[in-house]
C-alpha cells in the first residue's frame, strides 16, 4: 500500500493514458474502414494524403504499446515502485500525441490540435512527476 500512495499521481495519470490510448486503439481496430475513410478525406489536400493507411497503422501500434506499457507501469509502481514502464508509457504517450498534433496542424484542424494539446499537458505532467 505504501507504493500505491507514493505513486498515486503517476498511477492516476497512467490510468488516464491507458483509457485514452486503449479506447483509441480499439476504435481503430473495430472501425478501421471508417477511420481510414475519414482520415483520407481529412488529409486529402496535404502531403500526407497518400500515406494515411501507413500512418494510421503506425499510430495504432504506438497507442497499443502505450496502453500495454501503462498497464505494466501501474503494476510495477504498485508492486515494487519501479518507474521504468510508467516512464516509458508516459514518454510514448507524449510522442503519440505529438504525432497527432503534427497531423492536425498539417491538416489545418486547429480545434483538433487544441484538443490534443489538453491531453499532451496531462501526459507531459505525468512524465515530469514520474521522472526522478
Amino acid at each position: 500500500m505504501d507504493n500505491f500512495m507514493t505513486h498515486i499521481v503517476s498511477i492516476t495519470i497512467l490510468l488516464f493514458l491507458l483509457i485514452t490510448f486503449l479506447q483509441s486503439g480499439i476504435d481503430k481496430l473495430v472501425d478501421w474502414k471508417g477511420n481510414l475513410s475519414w482520415l483520407k478525406e481529412h488529409f486529402a489536400a496535404t502531403f500526407m494524403g497518400k500515406m494515411v493507411p501507413l500512418l494510421l497503422l503506425v499510430v495504432l501500434v504506438i497507442e497499443v504499446v502505450t496502453a500495454v506499457c501503462s498497464i505494466i507501469g501501474i503494476y510495477h509502481l504498485i508492486m515494487d515502485g519501479n518507474t521504468y514502464f510508467g516512464t516509458l508509457a508516459m514518454f510514448l504517450g507524449c510522442i503519440t500525441l505529438l504525432l497527432l498534433l503534427f497531423g492536425q496542424r498539417v491538416a489545418k484542424d486547429y480545434q483538433g490540435a487544441l484538443t490534443i494539446t489538453c491531453y499532451f499537458i496531462v501526459a507531459i505532467f505525468g512524465l515530469y512527476v514520474i521522472t526522478p
